[in-house]
């Protein structure tokens, strides 16, 4: 496997680790680290380092700007369900569906104006 790749997953997954970790101790502080588009940063940094390509990062970018506005229902959904007692499973895999659903409506939406995800 090439090195590159090793050091990839190893990064992630320790920044995945830190920030469980971090929320175990504070969940406002695992919150704030969690809400750092991380994963994004990450995602763009690395097809930076791969491509050098100026177009695939900057449509990457803007393709993450469209999404995260549905996924901030799956948030909203999970808490709510929290407060019921659905098993926690069972909670993430309804949240899970309307947030999937809400991607489906959204991108009905977006593309009346010209946009694709």
């Amino acid at each position: 496997m090439d090195l590159r790749i090793v050091v990839k997953f190893l990064l992630t997954a320790a920044i995945v680790v830190a920030i469980s970790e971090i929320g175990k101790r504070s969940s406002a502080v695992g919150a704030l680290v969690a809400a750092l588009p991380l994963t994004s940063l990450l995602a763009l940094t690395w097809l930076w380092i791969d491509t050098e390509d100026r177009t695939k990062v900057r449509e990457l970018s803007m393709g993450i700007f469209w999404a995260v506005i549905p996924s901030l229902l799956f948030f909203v959904v999970l808490a709510w369900l929290m407060r019921t007692t659905l098993p926690f499973a069972v909670s993430m895999l309804i949240a899970i569906a309307v947030t999937v659903a809400a991607y489906f409506v959204y991108a009905l939406v977006l593309k009346r104006f010209g946009i694709t995800l």
